[in-house]
Protein backbone atom coordinates (compact mmCIF):
# COMPACT_ATOMS: atom_id res chain seq x y z
CA UNK A 1 0.00 0.00 0.00
CA UNK A 2 1.56 3.19 -0.90
CA UNK A 3 1.63 6.25 1.24
CA UNK A 4 -0.70 9.38 0.78
CA UNK A 5 2.06 11.95 -0.56
CA UNK A 6 0.41 15.33 -1.23
CA UNK A 7 0.10 15.99 -4.78
CA UNK A 8 0.35 19.16 -7.12
CA UNK A 9 -3.04 19.64 -7.65
CA UNK A 10 -3.90 19.42 -3.50
CA UNK A 11 -0.76 21.85 -2.69
CA UNK A 12 -2.02 23.84 -5.20
CA UNK A 13 -6.17 23.87 -3.52
CA UNK A 14 -3.86 24.48 -0.43
CA UNK A 15 -2.55 27.87 -1.07
CA UNK A 16 -5.10 29.53 -3.09
CA UNK A 17 -7.15 30.21 -0.03
CA UNK A 18 -4.17 32.65 0.73
CA UNK A 19 -3.07 33.67 -2.58
CA UNK A 20 -6.96 34.76 -3.89
CA UNK A 21 -7.27 36.89 -1.19
CA UNK A 22 -3.52 38.66 -1.63
CA UNK A 23 -4.50 39.22 -5.17
CA UNK A 24 -8.15 40.83 -4.24
CA UNK A 25 -6.65 43.08 -1.44
CA UNK A 26 -3.87 44.06 -4.08
CA UNK A 27 -5.97 44.95 -7.03
CA UNK A 28 -8.45 46.50 -3.99
CA UNK A 29 -6.47 48.71 -2.89
CA UNK A 30 -4.84 49.73 -6.57
CA UNK A 31 -7.91 49.88 -8.09
CA UNK A 32 -9.66 51.69 -5.00
CA UNK A 33 -13.47 50.89 -4.38
CA UNK A 34 -15.25 52.39 -7.47
CA UNK A 35 -14.77 49.20 -9.20
CA UNK A 36 -16.13 46.91 -5.97
CA UNK A 37 -13.59 43.92 -5.40
CA UNK A 38 -14.12 43.83 -1.97
CA UNK A 39 -16.71 41.06 -2.10
CA UNK A 40 -14.46 38.78 -4.15
CA UNK A 41 -12.37 38.36 -0.60
CA UNK A 42 -15.07 35.54 -0.09
CA UNK A 43 -12.88 33.41 -2.66
CA UNK A 44 -11.07 32.76 0.20
CA UNK A 45 -13.25 30.67 2.30
CA UNK A 46 -14.63 29.07 -0.52
CA UNK A 47 -11.57 27.68 -2.02
CA UNK A 48 -10.54 26.82 1.78
CA UNK A 49 -13.83 24.71 2.10
CA UNK A 50 -12.64 22.46 -0.49
CA UNK A 51 -9.68 20.90 1.18
CA UNK A 52 -8.43 20.68 4.64
CA UNK A 53 -10.80 20.63 7.66
CA UNK A 54 -13.63 22.93 9.06
CA UNK A 55 -11.26 24.77 11.76
CA UNK A 56 -9.00 25.83 8.30
CA UNK A 57 -11.84 27.10 6.97
CA UNK A 58 -12.86 29.03 10.12
CA UNK A 59 -9.55 30.59 10.31
CA UNK A 60 -9.15 31.25 6.62
CA UNK A 61 -13.17 32.63 6.96
CA UNK A 62 -11.97 34.83 9.96
CA UNK A 63 -8.77 36.48 8.19
CA UNK A 64 -11.13 37.09 5.34
CA UNK A 65 -13.73 39.01 7.38
CA UNK A 66 -10.78 41.20 9.07
CA UNK A 67 -9.71 41.97 5.36
CA UNK A 68 -12.91 43.08 4.52
CA UNK A 69 -13.04 45.36 7.56
CA UNK A 70 -9.99 46.58 6.83
CA UNK A 71 -10.29 47.41 3.43
CA UNK A 72 -13.85 48.53 3.78
CA UNK A 73 -12.37 50.90 5.93
CA UNK A 74 -9.68 52.29 3.67
CA UNK A 75 -12.00 52.32 1.01
CA UNK A 76 -14.76 54.20 2.85
CA UNK A 77 -17.66 51.62 2.00
CA UNK A 78 -18.93 51.44 5.31
CA UNK A 79 -20.51 55.37 5.01
CA UNK A 80 -22.70 53.31 2.67
CA UNK A 81 -24.18 49.57 2.45
CA UNK A 82 -21.55 48.53 0.34
CA UNK A 83 -18.92 47.96 3.23
CA UNK A 84 -21.69 45.74 5.21
CA UNK A 85 -23.21 43.78 1.91
CA UNK A 86 -19.72 42.27 2.15
CA UNK A 87 -19.28 41.45 4.72
CA UNK A 88 -22.61 39.73 4.95
CA UNK A 89 -21.03 37.75 1.23
CA UNK A 90 -17.94 36.49 3.00
CA UNK A 91 -19.69 35.75 6.31
CA UNK A 92 -21.79 33.64 4.29
CA UNK A 93 -19.77 31.81 2.15
CA UNK A 94 -17.54 30.91 5.32
CA UNK A 95 -20.29 29.34 6.60
CA UNK A 96 -21.46 27.28 3.93
CA UNK A 97 -17.41 26.31 3.39
CA UNK A 98 -17.28 25.28 6.73
CA UNK A 99 -20.77 22.97 6.21
CA UNK A 100 -18.67 21.80 3.08
CA UNK A 101 -15.35 20.91 4.78
CA UNK A 102 -17.77 19.32 7.82
CA UNK A 103 -19.25 16.65 5.44
CA UNK A 104 -16.15 16.12 3.18
CA UNK A 105 -14.86 15.02 6.56
CA UNK A 106 -17.79 12.69 7.57
CA UNK A 107 -17.08 11.34 3.79
CA UNK A 108 -13.51 10.61 3.74
CA UNK A 109 -13.90 9.19 7.49
CA UNK A 110 -16.44 6.61 6.38
CA UNK A 111 -14.22 6.31 2.95
CA UNK A 112 -10.97 5.04 5.37
CA UNK A 113 -13.51 3.41 7.36
CA UNK A 114 -15.18 0.96 4.39
CA UNK A 115 -11.11 0.55 2.97
CA UNK A 116 -9.80 -0.85 6.20
CA UNK A 117 -13.04 -3.36 6.35
CA UNK A 118 -12.14 -4.12 3.33
CA UNK A 119 -8.17 -4.88 3.74
CA UNK A 120 -9.46 -7.12 6.54
CA UNK A 121 -11.79 -8.78 4.16
CA UNK A 122 -8.79 -9.46 2.00
CA UNK A 123 -7.07 -10.75 4.65
CA UNK A 124 -9.50 -13.17 5.55
CA UNK A 125 -10.41 -14.46 2.20
CA UNK A 126 -6.36 -14.34 0.44
CA UNK A 127 -4.53 -15.17 3.92
CA UNK A 128 -0.74 -15.09 3.20
CA UNK A 129 0.64 -18.37 2.02
CA UNK A 130 2.92 -20.05 3.65
CA UNK A 131 6.48 -19.06 2.84
CA UNK A 132 7.24 -22.91 2.54
CA UNK A 133 5.61 -26.07 2.02
CA UNK A 134 7.38 -29.29 1.74
CA UNK A 135 10.34 -28.97 -0.47
CA UNK A 136 8.88 -25.49 -2.11
CA UNK A 137 9.85 -22.32 -1.57
CA UNK A 138 6.14 -20.57 -2.65
CA UNK A 139 6.00 -16.85 -3.38
CA UNK A 140 2.40 -15.00 -4.59
CA UNK A 141 1.47 -11.27 -5.87
CA UNK A 142 -1.47 -9.64 -6.22
CA UNK A 143 -1.81 -6.41 -8.29
CA UNK A 144 -5.20 -4.51 -8.58
CA UNK A 145 -6.70 -3.12 -12.27
CA UNK A 146 -7.92 -0.28 -9.79
CA UNK A 147 -5.02 1.09 -7.42
CA UNK A 148 -7.43 1.72 -4.24
CA UNK A 149 -8.85 -1.58 -4.68
CA UNK A 150 -7.90 -4.11 -1.67
CA UNK A 151 -10.29 -7.47 -2.95
CA UNK A 152 -11.22 -8.84 -6.11
CA UNK A 153 -12.26 -11.65 -8.02
CA UNK A 154 -8.90 -13.91 -8.29
CA UNK A 155 -7.97 -16.26 -5.75
CA UNK A 156 -5.18 -18.59 -4.28
CA UNK A 157 -4.12 -21.03 -1.87
CA UNK A 158 -1.62 -23.51 -0.95
CA UNK A 159 -2.72 -26.63 1.49
CA UNK A 160 -0.46 -28.97 2.48
CA UNK A 161 -2.51 -31.97 3.17
CA UNK A 162 -1.75 -35.71 3.90
CA UNK A 163 -2.05 -36.39 0.04
CA UNK A 164 0.89 -33.58 -0.93
CA UNK A 165 0.79 -29.72 -2.00
CA UNK A 166 -2.18 -28.80 -2.73
CA UNK A 167 -2.94 -25.24 -4.65
CA UNK A 168 -5.04 -23.74 -6.68
CA UNK A 169 -5.21 -20.56 -8.33
CA UNK A 170 -8.84 -18.91 -10.26
CA UNK A 171 -10.39 -16.31 -11.86
CA UNK A 172 -14.34 -15.08 -10.83
CA UNK A 173 -16.04 -13.98 -13.61
CA UNK A 174 -16.59 -10.87 -13.38
CA UNK A 175 -16.35 -7.99 -10.59
CA UNK A 176 -17.57 -6.54 -7.61
CA UNK A 177 -18.71 -8.03 -4.62
CA UNK A 178 -20.66 -10.70 -6.13
CA UNK A 179 -17.15 -12.11 -6.93
CA UNK A 180 -15.61 -11.48 -4.35
CA UNK A 181 -18.65 -13.77 -2.62
CA UNK A 182 -17.64 -16.19 -5.10
CA UNK A 183 -14.10 -16.14 -4.51
CA UNK A 184 -15.11 -16.82 -1.18
CA UNK A 185 -17.33 -20.21 -2.00
CA UNK A 186 -14.37 -21.48 -3.98
CA UNK A 187 -12.06 -20.91 -1.44
CA UNK A 188 -13.77 -22.28 1.76
CA UNK A 189 -14.48 -24.96 0.03
CA UNK A 190 -11.02 -26.07 -1.38
CA UNK A 191 -9.01 -25.60 2.50
CA UNK A 192 -11.78 -27.89 3.38
CA UNK A 193 -11.39 -30.50 0.31
CA UNK A 194 -7.98 -30.41 -0.17
CA UNK A 195 -7.57 -32.33 3.39
CA UNK A 196 -10.12 -34.73 2.79
CA UNK A 197 -10.31 -35.83 -1.13
CA UNK A 198 -7.67 -38.66 -1.88
CA UNK A 199 -6.93 -37.25 -5.41
CA UNK A 200 -7.16 -34.37 -7.40
CA UNK A 201 -10.13 -35.50 -9.42
CA UNK A 202 -12.24 -35.91 -6.32
CA UNK A 203 -11.62 -32.41 -5.00
CA UNK A 204 -12.29 -31.04 -8.51
CA UNK A 205 -15.46 -32.79 -8.67
CA UNK A 206 -15.98 -31.38 -4.90
CA UNK A 207 -15.32 -27.55 -6.02
CA UNK A 208 -17.76 -28.06 -8.86
CA UNK A 209 -20.56 -29.09 -6.60
CA UNK A 210 -20.13 -26.51 -4.52
CA UNK A 211 -19.54 -23.85 -7.26
CA UNK A 212 -22.73 -25.11 -8.92
CA UNK A 213 -24.69 -25.42 -5.59
CA UNK A 214 -23.56 -21.38 -4.46
CA UNK A 215 -23.67 -19.78 -7.24
CA UNK A 216 -26.63 -21.20 -8.98
CA UNK A 217 -25.27 -20.42 -12.84
CA UNK A 218 -24.68 -16.91 -12.58
CA UNK A 219 -20.87 -16.90 -12.31
CA UNK A 220 -18.43 -19.04 -13.23
CA UNK A 221 -14.63 -19.70 -12.26
CA UNK A 222 -11.42 -20.61 -14.35
CA UNK A 223 -8.99 -22.55 -12.44
CA UNK A 224 -6.13 -24.97 -12.24
CA UNK A 225 -5.28 -27.18 -9.77
CA UNK A 226 -2.04 -28.85 -8.81
CA UNK A 227 -0.29 -31.18 -6.54
CA UNK A 228 2.99 -31.74 -5.97
CA UNK A 229 3.56 -35.71 -4.07
CA UNK A 230 6.38 -37.28 -3.04
CA UNK A 231 7.71 -38.17 -6.62
CA UNK A 232 9.07 -35.38 -9.03
CA UNK A 233 6.32 -34.48 -10.87
CA UNK A 234 2.80 -32.00 -10.44
CA UNK A 235 -0.32 -33.33 -11.14
CA UNK A 236 -2.64 -30.44 -12.73
CA UNK A 237 -6.32 -30.36 -13.32
CA UNK A 238 -7.36 -27.60 -15.28
CA UNK A 239 -11.02 -25.76 -15.90
CA UNK A 240 -10.60 -23.88 -18.76
CA UNK A 241 -7.81 -21.65 -17.18
CA UNK A 242 -4.56 -20.51 -18.96
CA UNK A 243 -1.32 -23.08 -19.16
CA UNK A 244 1.12 -22.72 -15.85
CA UNK A 245 4.63 -22.09 -16.68
CA UNK A 246 7.03 -24.59 -15.68
CA UNK A 247 11.20 -23.40 -15.50
CA UNK A 248 13.62 -25.94 -16.22
CA UNK A 249 16.86 -25.97 -14.60
CA UNK A 250 18.64 -25.33 -17.89
CA UNK A 251 16.35 -21.59 -17.46
CA UNK A 252 13.81 -22.78 -20.50
CA UNK A 253 10.44 -22.82 -19.85
CA UNK A 254 7.20 -24.85 -21.35
CA UNK A 255 3.61 -24.19 -20.49
CA UNK A 256 2.02 -27.77 -20.35
CA UNK A 257 -1.55 -27.48 -22.28
CA UNK A 258 -4.09 -30.17 -20.70
CA UNK A 259 -5.57 -33.56 -22.94
CA UNK A 260 -8.65 -31.37 -22.95
CA UNK A 261 -9.26 -28.11 -21.13
CA UNK A 262 -12.77 -28.19 -19.13
CA UNK A 263 -15.30 -25.84 -19.00
CA UNK A 264 -14.87 -24.10 -15.87
CA UNK A 265 -16.25 -24.40 -12.28
CA UNK A 266 -19.76 -23.23 -11.79
CA UNK A 267 -20.71 -24.60 -15.87
CA UNK A 268 -20.89 -28.27 -14.97
CA UNK A 269 -24.28 -28.53 -15.82
CA UNK A 270 -23.57 -28.19 -19.86
CA UNK A 271 -22.58 -31.47 -20.17
CA UNK A 272 -19.14 -30.26 -21.13
CA UNK A 273 -15.98 -33.21 -21.08
CA UNK A 274 -14.49 -33.49 -17.47
CA UNK A 275 -11.35 -32.68 -17.14
CA UNK A 276 -8.27 -34.68 -16.96
CA UNK A 277 -5.48 -34.84 -14.64
CA UNK A 278 -2.06 -34.83 -16.66
CA UNK A 279 1.21 -35.07 -15.15
CA UNK A 280 4.48 -32.95 -15.78
CA UNK A 281 7.98 -33.36 -14.34
CA UNK A 282 8.78 -30.96 -11.80
CA UNK A 283 11.62 -32.01 -9.55
CA UNK A 284 15.10 -30.01 -7.74
CA UNK A 285 15.90 -26.52 -9.10
CA UNK A 286 12.70 -26.29 -10.80
CA UNK A 287 9.95 -23.52 -10.70
CA UNK A 288 6.14 -23.55 -11.24
CA UNK A 289 4.58 -20.26 -12.19
CA UNK A 290 0.56 -20.14 -12.05
CA UNK A 291 -1.44 -17.32 -12.66
CA UNK A 292 -4.74 -15.71 -14.12
CA UNK A 293 -5.37 -14.22 -17.38
CA UNK A 294 -4.55 -10.70 -15.92
CA UNK A 295 -0.88 -11.40 -16.31
CA UNK A 296 -0.85 -12.89 -20.41
CA UNK A 297 -3.67 -10.08 -21.17
CA UNK A 298 -1.92 -6.89 -19.75
CA UNK A 299 -1.71 -4.90 -23.08
CA UNK A 300 1.43 -2.41 -23.63
CA UNK A 301 0.52 0.76 -25.41
CA UNK A 302 0.62 -0.65 -29.06
CA UNK A 303 -1.77 -3.41 -27.80
CA UNK A 304 1.09 -5.80 -27.62
CA UNK A 305 0.39 -8.54 -24.99
CA UNK A 306 2.71 -9.31 -22.57
CA UNK A 307 5.38 -11.75 -23.61
CA UNK A 308 5.74 -14.02 -20.40
CA UNK A 309 7.06 -16.93 -22.10
CA UNK A 310 9.90 -14.48 -23.53
CA UNK A 311 10.43 -12.41 -20.21
CA UNK A 312 9.45 -14.74 -17.44
CA UNK A 313 12.11 -17.40 -17.11
CA UNK A 314 15.10 -14.74 -17.16
CA UNK A 315 12.96 -12.79 -14.51
CA UNK A 316 12.53 -15.91 -12.28
CA UNK A 317 16.03 -16.25 -11.79
CA UNK A 318 17.18 -14.22 -8.88
CA UNK A 319 17.68 -16.10 -5.88
CA UNK A 320 15.05 -15.71 -3.67
CA UNK A 321 11.29 -16.85 -5.03
CA UNK A 322 9.62 -13.35 -4.12
CA UNK A 323 12.49 -11.25 -5.11
CA UNK A 324 11.85 -13.47 -8.42
CA UNK A 325 7.77 -12.73 -8.26
CA UNK A 326 8.33 -9.32 -7.55
CA UNK A 327 10.79 -8.60 -10.39
CA UNK A 328 8.49 -10.25 -12.53
CA UNK A 329 5.77 -7.90 -11.36
CA UNK A 330 7.57 -4.93 -11.47
CA UNK A 331 8.85 -5.74 -15.44
CA UNK A 332 4.57 -6.64 -15.86
CA UNK A 333 3.42 -2.79 -14.93
CA UNK A 334 6.47 -1.32 -16.88
CA UNK A 335 4.88 -3.00 -19.72
CA UNK A 336 1.57 -1.65 -19.14
CA UNK A 337 2.85 1.84 -18.69
CA UNK A 338 -0.22 2.17 -16.56
CA UNK A 339 -3.49 0.49 -14.69
CA UNK A 340 -3.88 -2.76 -15.81
CA UNK A 341 -7.04 -3.56 -17.41
CA UNK A 342 -7.73 -6.82 -14.94
CA UNK A 343 -6.71 -7.61 -11.72
CA UNK A 344 -3.39 -10.33 -11.90
CA UNK A 345 -2.34 -13.00 -9.66
CA UNK A 346 1.23 -15.06 -9.43
CA UNK A 347 2.06 -18.02 -7.31
CA UNK A 348 5.28 -19.28 -8.04
CA UNK A 349 6.88 -22.22 -6.64
CA UNK A 350 10.25 -23.22 -6.68
CA UNK A 351 11.60 -26.56 -5.66
CA UNK A 352 14.61 -26.59 -3.32
CA UNK A 353 17.84 -27.29 -5.25
CA UNK A 354 18.54 -29.77 -2.32
CA UNK A 355 15.37 -29.84 -0.45
CA UNK A 356 17.74 -26.79 1.90
CA UNK A 357 17.43 -23.84 3.22
CA UNK A 358 13.95 -22.24 3.86
CA UNK A 359 13.79 -18.75 2.46
CA UNK A 360 14.10 -15.99 4.58
CA UNK A 361 10.68 -13.88 5.20
CA UNK A 362 11.46 -10.11 3.81
CA UNK A 363 11.66 -7.47 7.03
Amino acid sequence: MTGDKPTSGSALLTWMPVAVMIVVAAVDVVAGPGVGFLPLVSLGPAFAGLVGGWRRTVLIGSVALLLCVVLGMYDGLFEERRGFTAMASVGGVTGVGIAAAVMRSRREAELASVRSIAEVAQRVLLRPVPRTAGPLQVAVSYTSAVAEARIGGDLYEVVASPHGIRVIVGDVQGKGLAAVETAAVVLGAFREAAHDEADLVGLGERLERCVGREVDGEKFVTAVLAEIGEGHEVTFLNYGHPAPMVVRRDGTSDFPEPPAYALPLGLGAHDGDAPEPYRVPFGPGEQLLLYTDGVTEARDAKGSFYPLGERGADLLQAPAAHGALQRLREDLVRHVTGPLHDDAAMLLLRYHSHGGAKERAPA
